[in-house]
Formats: C-alpha cells, structure tokens, sequence
C-alpha cells in the first residue's frame, strides 16, 4: 500500500472502493500507514523474544585454578528473609549504619564493607539483617549473591558467571549479555556493563561467601552510590575497605538467643544452666543455635539434661548438630583449603596448653623455623582459623582448639605428651634468658635441660624487655606446667617450676606461685628427689612470707632446711635459714630471728656466699635495730651494705638503704634518713618492684611527717596503701593503714584515725604480728584519748606495753609511755603523768632516741610548771626545745617556746 502510495503520482487510473479514499488523501494516508508498520513491528520484535527458546550467557569458561567447572551464582533479586536467629549485634550495626550514613550525607563514595569473623559467627546473618535495616536508603533494588567460596561440593563461582547471572537478575536480556571464547575479555565486557547498569543508582550488593578478592573485584559497581557488602572465611584485602569485625557474641545476648531458639518459656530455664551451654558453644550464634535446636526438639528434656550430655560427651562439637548441620562442618571447610603442611601446623597448635601464643612457641610445636611459623600463623589468620590478639600473638577460639586437637588425635602425627616436651622445652630456653636479667647478682638460676637450648628464643635483652615478656608468657607457662602435671611429666614440672620462681617472687601473684611450688613438691616426692623437693619447699616459704602467711611459711623453711641437711646442701640451708629468720623478724620473736641469720651467716661464709652473707647481715641488722641496739644495727648494714655495692645487687643495695633509713629515722637524723629512703625508692623503680617501692614510700612518709609534711605523708602512704592493695601484700597494707591513722589523729581527725587503726590492729593479729600489733594498740590508745575516753586508752596503753616489752622494743615502749603521760596530764593527773615522762625519758637517752627524748623532757616540764615548780619545768622545756631545733622539727619546738612566753608574762 505504501508503494502504491508512492507510484500513485505517476498512475493515471483510480483505485477501487476505499482505496480510493486513500488515493485521493496520498500524503496523510502515507503518514498513518507508517505509523502503523512502526507498531507493528515492534510488536511482532517482542512476541518472537518471548517465544523464542533462551540462549547460552556465555561459552562454559575454564576454572581459574583448573579444577571442576563451576556452577551458576544464585542472585536473588532481593533479600533472603531476615532469620530469627539474628541477635543483637548493636555495636557491630551501628558501626555499619553509621559508615554509611557519613558517607551519603558527605557525598563521598560508599566503601566497600567486608564483614570479618571465624566460621559460625554469623557474617552472613549479620549482613542480610543490615541488608533489611539499611534497604529504604537503597531504593534501587538490593540484590544477593552466593558466590561458593567455601561451600561443600560446589567450586566457588567464576566472576564472568557472577556477571551474567547478576546482569540477567537486572533486566539485561540474554542476548545482549557479552560472550566470547576470551574469558578475560569477556569477564571486562561483562564488568563494564555492570556498571554502566548501576551508575546513578542506589543499589544495595551482598556478596557472600567470596573465596578471593580477585573473584569479587569485577563485581563491585563503578558508581559511588552503591553499598557493597561482603562476607568471606579469608581475610580479604580490598581497596578503601572497611572491615567490620564480628565477634563471638557477648554472654547475655547468646542467652537470649538460645532461650529464643528453644521454643521454652524464660522462667522455665536455669539461667545459670544456659550460662554454661552457651559458653560451651564457644558463644558462636551457630553452636547456639544448633544446641537449642537439639532441646526445641526433644521437649522431654531439660536444659539440664543437655548441659549433663555435652560435659559428659567429651566432644562438644560432636554434640553441636541438629539435621546436617554441625559447626565441625563449618570448620571443616576452611581447612581443607589449606595446603597439606598448614593442615599439619593447624593441628599442632590444637596441642598447645595456653591460651596465646607467638612465633616461637609455634615454632616450637610445628618443630619448624619460627620465619616458618609466622608465615603459618598469618595464612590461619586470613582463613579465619585463628584470632590475632596485640603483640603479633595469636588465639585458638575453644571449639577451634577443640576441632584442632580432634584432628591431630585422628591424624597420631604428634601426642599430647610430644607437644607438651616442645613446647616446654622452648620455654625453659627463653626462661633461662629472661632470668639472666632479672635475679640478683651473685644469685644461681635454675639450670635448663640440655634439649632446651636448642631451640630458638625472642630477643630479651634487657631487665625491662625480660619483665614484658615474662608478663605476656605468665598465663601460658602457667597452664604448660600444669599439663605437663597432668601427664605425670615429673622432671617437667620440677624444671619449669624453678625457672619461674624468680619471676613470681617479684611480681606475682603469690597465690599462683603457691599453687606452682606445691605442685612442683608434689612431683619431686613422685621422683624421690630431695634437693628438688627442698627447693620448691623454700620458695613455697618464701611466697608465703609474702603472702603474711607466717606459720604456713615457718612450716615449709623449717622442711626445707630438714631436707637440705638430709642431702648435704649448705647453700641451700642457709638460704632456707635466712628466709625463716625474715619470718620470725616479721612476728617479732627477734631471738629466734638472729640465731636464724646467725647460723645462715656463719654457713654462706663457709661456702664463700658472698651475696648470701650480705643477705645474713642486712636481715640481721633489722633484727638488731628493732630491739633498739641501732649502732649494732648501724654497722650490720652498713657491711651488707658494701659488699651489695661491691656485687652489683641493685635490690640488695636497697633493701640496705631503706634500713639504714629507718635507723636514722630513729636516731632523728631526719635529712639523710629521708635522703636513704629516695635513694631505695629509686633503685626500686629502677627494678621496676612495686611491692618494695610501696614500703619505702611509708618510710618516707613517715619522715615527712615527723619533719612537718602532713600532706607529703600522706601521699606517700596513699600511694603505697594502692600498691600493696593492688598486690595483696597484707602487712604492707596494713602498715599504711596504721600510718594514715597517725596522720588523721594528728590533723584533728579523731573519728577517722580510730577507724583505720581498729582496722589496722584486726589485721594485724590476724597476721600475727606481734610488734605491729604493738604500735598499733599504742597509736589507738593515743587516739581514744583524744577522742575523751580514758579508761579505754589506758587500757590499750598497758597492752601495747605488755608486748614491746616481751618483744625488748624499748623505743616503742618509750613512745607509748609518752602517749600515756600525755593523756593523764590533759586530764589533770599530773603527777603519775610525771612518773610515766621520766620513765620515757631513761629509755630513750639510754637507747639514744632523740625525738621520744624531747618529748619526755616537754612532757616533764610541763607537769612541773602544773606543779608550780616553774623554774624546774622552764629548764625541762628548755631542753625539750632545743632538741626540737636541733632534730629539725620546728613546729613542735616553736609550740614550747610559745609556752615557755605565756608563763612567763
């Protein structure tokens, strides 16, 4: 009709009918009959598409690593339904949330979001929830891709198969998706269409599952406004990623989602009993979800009875099912895709005791290089079968280990028993190192089995670099010794014992160090050794004097020193002597104390102990100093003194200084105690020992206060009261304690003061230290004084009395005599006051004790300018006076001169 049209200005007949019609109106007919074959045409195009059978996206291409074909991706056109099996994941989410939020509104380009976690975290759940939460920002579609990195039987998807399937999931025709036998240049067309379809979009992207950057990389779009989130076992390395970490679940929440998953009522389950079956789940939202399937499914059982059946097991992943589903299996699949060596490291480290561990001690297990070891700790990492903590260390989760160890029992590649030998034979070499640089000069170490040196050992240069690593390595020596005990690995335990004492002594916790050294007696009885069985019983005694554990303590020295004699040992008995003479200096039987260190003193120079006798000497010094013979005291220390100086021995320097100190302070020369005690305090620091910082600090304090320092006294004895506290050195404690309560007296602070020091005597007798019993009766009695209550103070007076002079502490006594006067002259009993001042005065000239002398000597005066007997009492605080002034106190001695002005206006 449309040529007709045409000829029909060159035809000189008529078309017939209603063609004629069209004939006569050529040019309009022209127009409508065009349009028509226009619309015809396009309708007959779409008709022949769908009728038409579907075509082939591409040639099967090649598997990138020339294994079996891969299969198809599944695309969803939108999101897998949100499983009730999510649980409150708030800080991961708002994370997420918030990532993308700044970016919208900053309009920069979304990042791709890899969600990072171990197998059976829950990443994908953890996705699609945030896929559901964050979808009205992404209008555009959301779409979700199963890519098979690590799912059983199938061969992770190919990205070029990835782009077809999602180009088709968005409406490209089969037809005009890109094919070709150059897999690379088809993978690119695919991709650059990708992108063209989502540029300007908003579109949400799950990829999950992914093996490999390289499989997602052609995947993600090129517009800026879409949010990629992708989840994989392997840690990928994406450009401008954000990782967002998803950890094993807090407590509570997997509680509530195991009492939500079990279809049982809250009130009809055991808090408590759900505690503990999460935790044996490893707080994975699998293994949770998997065992409370197990008990919605059995409605005769209790939470009870299934906590009773995974504990009796013995394998808490064989338990972890419900159908198909097991969390082995999810382990499962990322080590098989480890090659056949890290499959064997992998199950090395499931026979490891502790908890963390390193380069070395992985090294140790895998009996390979420790640059081996690093290298197969980072691939475990990036598989997810293993958690990075600071410090280069590295973490099994428990049903990892569980997994690991189960693997390496099927395998019989190692036994317990060989990994346990490794490994400690490794720590007994770095052990060695380290404690060449924190025990004393002059002191022996233990010695190392000869298999221990030849492993390879982290740098430990230095005191402080041997402090850190010991801190780091605590836990897991710990837990090593007491595998090795389990495994009746005697030798062992005795080794690994040793090797640890030095560095327990000093830092702690002496409850642990407790626990180590009976356990180390224990398997030296089982061996019949007496020389190792002495040893753990002296350092046992020497914990327990830490601990203030005084008869414990007396106990373990006094078989200590029994089974030195036993096997002619005379260092080791004089050592065990000079701890047990510390222990009867610490409960005031100060005979007892210097026959001990006599006897010990006697032995070391025997055997030519050079650090011994000074040990002797310096013990035996504070012996002599608290039974008030301070020249005696003077010169012990002074010898110890010198020959620490003469070894080196920082701590024994010290310990030397702080006494002195406390001799000076005596003697009331105030300046170079002070000046002993910050020197201690230094080399303390120094050697990084917080224990002995904390008692020369109530040294000092003490000082400060006597010289008029109240506020210096009391920071110094707060801050020894935190550390003691800290390290649960009880007499330490109480020391301070008893100290701030002489300062709350002296501010005026009655009320507190009796407080602290009713609290420091209850702690003392429960220590039974006699002596700090002692002054802590005297100082409270002074404060009930105080306070108005007579009778209560003297009653208190004549107790402390009592002991001082049990224990021969005549400055003690003398101090207390003076509180007693004190208190009789306020109430106006002036004369039998009188009585009690002279007492004091006799015991501190004959004891040479200047600053009870002076107040004596004021106490006297005072009484006898009561008694009218001014001329007597002017010459008494005269004198009182001036050995305020010459001991420095000026405070006390300006309070005498005002009173020696009044009277005599």
């Amino acid at each position: 009709m449309l040529v007709g049209l045409v000829t029909n200005a060159v035809s000189e007949s008529e078309w017939p009918g209603w063609l004629g019609w069209l004939q006569r109106h050529g040019w309009f007919s022209f127009a409508l009959l065009g349009g028509a074959m226009v619309g015809l045409a396009v309708l007959l195009a779409a008709l022949s598409e769908s009728g038409a059978p579907e075509r082939r996206a591409a040639p099967t291409p090649q598997p990138e690593e020339g294994a079996v074909p891969p299969g198809a991706a599944l695309v969803l056109r939108s999101l897998p339904r949100d499983t009730t099996a999510f649980t409150d994941r708030t800080a991961e989410l708002e994370a997420l949330v918030r990532s993308v939020r700044n970016s919208q509104e900053s309009g920069e380009a979304l990042p791709v979001h890899v969600i990072d976690g171990m197998p059976g975290v829950g990443k994908t759940t953890f996705a699609v929830h945030a896929g559901h939460v964050l979808s009205e920002r992404f209008p555009d579609g959301q779409l979700f891709v199963n890519l098979n990195g690590h799912t059983t039987g199938r061969t992770p998807v190919q990205a070029t198969e990835a782009l077809a399937s999602l180009l088709a999931a968005t409406g490209v025709p089969a037809q005009r998706i890109p094919v070709g036998d150059d897999l690379g240049a088809v993978t690119e067309a695919r991709a650059a269409m990708w992108r063209s379809q989502l540029a300007n979009k908003k579109a949400l992207l799950i990829l999950d599952n992914a093996s490999s950057y390289r499989q997602l990389e052609p995947l993600l779009p090129g517009g800026s406004d879409c949010l990629v989130l992708v989840t994989s076992r392997k840690r990928l390395a994406a450009y401008e990623e954000v990782v967002l970490p998803v950890e094993a679940l807090p407590a509570e929440h997997a509680v509530d989602l195991f009492v939500r998953l079990s279809g049982r009522s809250a009130e009809s389950l055991d808090r408590a009993v759900l505690g503990q079956l999460v935790e044996l789940c490893g707080y994975l939202p699998l293994g949770v979800s998997l065992l409370a399937a197990r008990l919605r499914h059995r409605p005769s059982w209790s939470a009870e009875d299934l906590r009773a059946r995974l504990v009796t097991a013995g394998d808490r992943l064989g338990e972890l099912r419900a159908g198909e589903r097991a969390v082995a299996a999810t382990f499962s699949l990322s080590y098989q895709d480890l090659t056949p060596e890290r499959q064997h490291f992998f199950r090395c480290l499931g026979l490891y005791p502790g908890t963390e561990l390193d380069a070395f001690s992985g090294a140790a297990l895998g009996s390979v290089s420790v640059a081996a070891a690093r290298e197969g700790l980072d691939t475990l990492y990036d598989a997810h079968l293993i958690e990075e903590h600071p410090g280069s260390r590295f973490r099994l989760h428990d049903l990892l280990r569980d997994y690991a160890r189960g693997l390496a029992d099927e395998g019989g590649s190692m036994t317990p028993v060989h990994a346990v030998q490794r490994v400690c034979s490794y720590y007994l070499a770095a052990l060695a190192v380290a404690n060449r640089h924190i025990a004393r000069n002059g002191a022996s170490t233990p010695n190392s089995p000869d298999g221990a040196a030849q492993v390879e050992t982290p740098p430990i240069d230095s005191r402080t670099a041997a402090l850190g690593w010991l801190e780091d390595e605590r836990a897991n020596v710990l837990a090593c010794i007491r595998r090795a005990n389990d495994l009746a690995l005697h030798e062992l335990v005795i080794h690994m014992a040793a090797a640890m004492a030095p560095f327990l002594r000093q830092a702690g916790p002496w409850d642990q160090a407790v626990g180590l050294h009976r356990t180390a007696a224990e398997a030296a009885r089982h061996t019949g050794d007496r020389r190792a069985l002495a040893n753990a019983l002296a350092e046992l005694g020497v914990v327990r004097r830490f601990m203030a554990a005084y008869p414990e303590a007396i106990e373990a020295l006094n078989e200590a020193v029994t089974e030195y004699e036993a096997v002619g040992e005379k260092r080791g008995k004089a050592d065990a002597l000079n701890q047990v003479g510390i222990v009867w200096y610490m409960t005031a039987d100060n005979d007892a104390s210097a026959q001990a260190q006599t006897e010990a003193l006697a032995l070391y120079r025997e055997v030519g102990d050079r650090l011994g006798q000074a040990n002797a000497l310096a013990d035996l010094g504070m012996v002599r100093r608290q039974t008030s013979r301070f020249d005696t005291a003077v010169a012990a220390q002074t010898e110890a003194l010198a020959i620490y100086r003469e070894l080196g021995d920082q701590y024994g320097e010290a310990n030397s200084l702080r006494d002195l100190g406390i001799v000076h302070c005596l003697l009331g020369e105030y300046q170079l105690a002070g000046q002993r005690h910050r020197e201690a305090f230094d080399i303390y620091q120094e050697l990084d020992d917080r224990v002995h910082q904390a008692y020369a600090l109530n040294e000092l304090g003490v000082v400060r206060r006597l010289t008029g320092d109240p506020t210096g006294a009391r920071e110094a004895h707060t801050q020894a009261l935190e550390y003691f506290t800290e390290l649960g050195e009880r007499f330490g404690r109480t020391n301070s304690v008893r100290h701030l309560g002489v300062l709350d007296r002296t501010d005026g602070n009655v009320t507190e003061a009796i407080r602290l020091l009713d609290d420091a005597l209850g702690s003392y007798r429960d220590l039974g230290s006699r002596g700090g019993e002692a002054a802590a009766l005297g100082e409270l009695g002074a404060a009930r004084g105080v306070a108005g209550e007579r009778d209560g103070a003297v009653e208190l007076f004549r107790r402390s009395l009592d002991i001082l002079r049990e224990l021969g502490d005549r400055c003690g006594e003398a101090e207390v005599l003076n509180h007693w006067g004190t208190l009789l002259h306020s109430s106006g009993d002036w004369a039998v006051a009188r009585g009690l001042f002279e007492q004091a005065l006799g015991l501190a000239r004959d004891i040479r004790c200047p600053l009870e002398e002076a107040r004596a000597l004021e106490g006297i005066g005072r009484c006898d300018w009561t008694a009218r007997e001014r001329a007597r009492g002017e010459g008494a605080l005269r004198e009182a006076r001036d050995v305020y002034r010459r001991l420095g106190i000026g405070g006390a001695a300006d309070g005498v001169e005002r009173l020696i002005a009044s009277q005599a206006e």
